[in-house]
């Protein structure tokens, strides 16, 4: 009850615009990489809709103005086979907060292309194609000279955790993680047993302040992994996990990290448990991903997540 309140007191103090506007952009396709899908979630003056994307509904302004200046920034790096509104709810709150908000989709590990997703490279390739987001929302993105370049945050969900503690500076150790290789015959599983993986040389990125990480692929085994890695983090575990992600190996993390984590552990949850409540469709077409255990309120704990994350960020960045 007490964190209740103390909730409720932070979001009535809070400073919130009246809608998150929604642009749908693309980052230019550069040596790095090829173009990546984007959407950016901005505070806006106007009054929220329901605006209807493929089988989500999301609450905000299609194209509004963005309201503000000097606005902290937070990039999303989504999980396996993920998209970028998994993570929508989250990102309207932020938005709605003043925050400016962007998410892609990650080339090769993302819906609708799956093609580098067995591999070992998308384990490379996805920190930089978060590298190149802050980037591009820096200096390329219509807003970004609205956005304050020394406050940037990130958050990330499952590989997207993994993405995040790469870029915290973290450096992954694949052979010797507890993450199982559910099918030997997968190329990143061959790798790893072959110990072929290739020389790893991934991307870190300082300019990221805070990060918050949802159930992450904990690719790092040792403590030296991570002893880089020195921003505050907000690290959340369901009780559960699931897709690669061992219950046992979340405390693990909290421990390794040289600096202690917000650690939360969500009791009677799953894995999935952290994507965005489903819309009737997607209950139907992907209940593997939208279907929690009984007793488990998906959309009673995103309220609290997602106000969580707002006052971690909001400590961390203004």
């Amino acid at each position: 009850m007490r964190t209740f309140l103390a909730l409720v007191l932070f979001c009535l103090s809070a400073t919130v615009a009246h809608a998150a506007g929604i642009k749908f952009l693309t980052v230019p396709a550069d040596d790095t990489g090829p173009a990546l899908k984007a959407v950016v979630w901005t505070p806006c003056a106007e009054a929220a809709e329901d605006l209807t994307v493929g089988p989500y509904v999301l609450r905000g302004r299609r194209d509004c103005p963005t309201a503000g200046n000097r606005l902290p920034l937070v990039v999303v790096s989504h999980g396996h086979g993920g998209s970028y509104l998994g993570h929508h709810d989250l990102a309207e709150v932020l938005a709605d907060a003043g925050f400016v908000v962007a998410a892609i989709n990650h080339p090769g590990d993302t819906f609708s292309d799956m093609s580098h997703a067995a591999d070992i490279s998308e384990f490379v390739e996805r920190p930089t194609d978060i590298k190149r987001l802050v980037d591009f929302m820096l200096a390329g993105a219509p807003d970004a000279g609205k956005i304050d370049a020394t406050k940037v945050g990130f958050f990330g969900f499952s590989r997207g955790g993994y993405t995040g503690l790469v870029l915290a500076g973290g450096n992954p150790d694949f052979a010797h993680a507890n993450v199982p290789c559910a099918d030997p015959n997968l190329p990143i599983c061959r790798q790893i047993k072959q110990q072929k993986q290739p020389l790893m040389t991934v991307t870190h990125d300082e300019r990221i302040k805070a990060y918050v990480l949802a159930d992450p692929l904990n690719e790092f085994p040792r403590s030296g992994d991570l002893q880089n890695v020195d921003a505050p983090i907000q690290l959340w575990a369901s009780q559960f996990g699931g897709d690669g992600v061992l219950p046992e190996t979340m405390p693990a993390l909290a421990d390794a990290l040289p600096k202690r984590p917000d650690f939360h552990v969500v009791p009677k949850s799953a894995h999935f448990a952290f994507l965005a409540p489903c819309p009737a469709s997607l209950m139907q077409s992907a209940p593997e991903v939208c279907v929690d255990a009984a007793g488990f309120d998906r959309a009673a704990f995103h309220t609290l997540f997602d106000q969580m994350a707002l006052q971690f960020f909001t400590a961390n960045l203004r």
